[in-house]
């Protein structure tokens, strides 16, 4: 039996053309013309030749480029979660000196990866096989603020279940039990997560959470200015209400300071990211904190050692959040 490594020259030998010919079919590059590309193909196939992805990589000469994929939505270049990875990237990138391309999908258009040598996906809403389809093409990949438990791929993410179970063991301590919830968009881990550990602690303390009190927002203030309006509008209107991002708090606080509610003597209510405008409203918000900045850099961080090969690393971290008290939640009015 023959073990010997099939190589790039043999492949170019078989096919009778030059090494940079079967370099260009192998990285699809279109100026090879078509009877040149077929020899090559053929050659490929009988030689059962496998391309040294690390190699294409340095070939092309990307392996200092990084690509994020974030998934589009509402408001996203105002959002403190897009704007504080793409600093936490930005940052990193800049002390590597990598460079970073950047790429916002709808989850079904094609991702092309060639042109760099490793892939951060901000989370994973509606896009699954993109990162799928990279993990296939053996691209280094990461993936922030979501927990990827059946694929091969590494990833940093913030314990959502425990972020909500916190929200809602605070207000129950505050004697709180019309507790309502504005949910992220629930397609996405983090906003389904959070309302799992939310709904938990409010069934264990058996506090009732009526359909009513849950709005099913998408992180965004539109729907917190919605949602607020319903809220107020109910005859029994909550105590308390966790808004599952920072935006959406805020919203819900300029919504009461314009209908006259108090806050937090009439209405309590809970952010969640830490964003610095939750520390300069005309109330301090209390929020949960998620390290983002954090998740960013360190997934960079990480990527570029498995893009240089220096080691194999195996990254599945999941990282807690914590309560930040400040003057938006208070006891539960008499």
């Amino acid at each position: 039996m023959n073990n010997k490594k099939i190589s790039i020259e043999d492949v170019a030998r078989r096919a009778n053309v030059s090494i940079t010919t079967v370099s260009r079919v192998i990285n699809n590059v279109l100026t090879v013309s078509d009877k040149n590309r077929a020899k090559v193909e053929e050659a490929v196939a009988f030689l059962k030749f496998k391309p040294n992805v690390s190699a294409q990589r340095l070939a092309r000469g990307v392996n200092n480029s990084i690509g994020l994929v974030m998934p589009g939505y509402p408001g996203i270049f105002h959002s403190y979660y897009a704007i504080e990875l793409i600093r936490g990237i930005g940052h990193a990138c800049e002390s590597l000196r990598l460079d970073m391309v950047f790429h916002i999908t709808n989850g079904f258009n094609p991702l092309n990866t060639n042109n760099v040598g490793g892939v951060i996906f901000a989370d994973v809403i509606e896009n699954r096989k993109q990162v799928e389809a990279a993990v296939a093409a053996q691209t280094p990949c990461m993936v922030i603020n979501n927990k990827v438990a059946d694929l091969d791929v590494n990833y940093i993410a913030v314990d959502n279940v425990l972020g909500g179970e916190i929200a809602a063991d605070y207000f129950v301590s505050l004697k709180h039990k019309r507790i309502a919830i504005v949910t992220g968009n629930l397609n996405t881990q983090s906003g389904y997560e959070r309302l799992k550990g939310f709904k938990k602690v409010l069934k264990a303390k058996n506090i009732d959470l009526p359909k009513e009190y849950i709005y099913e927002g998408d992180f965004s203030r539109r729907c917190a200015r919605l949602a607020a309006e319903e809220f107020l509008a109910l005859k029994n209107r909550p105590t308390a209400i966790f808004a599952c991002s920072d935006d959406m708090a805020l919203e819900m606080i300029s919504v009461m300071n314009e209908r006259e509610v108090k806050v937090p003597q009439e209405i309590s209510i809970m952010g969640f990211d830490d964003n610095p405008a939750c520390l300069f409203s005309a109330i301090a918000v209390t929020t949960i904190r998620q390290p983002l900045f954090k998740m960013a850099e360190e997934a960079v961080r990480v990527l570029q050692s498995i893009m240089s090969g220096k080691q194999k690393i195996q990254c599945k971290k999941i990282l807690p959040p914590v309560l930040v008290v400040r003057e938006s939640c208070g006891p539960c009015p008499q």
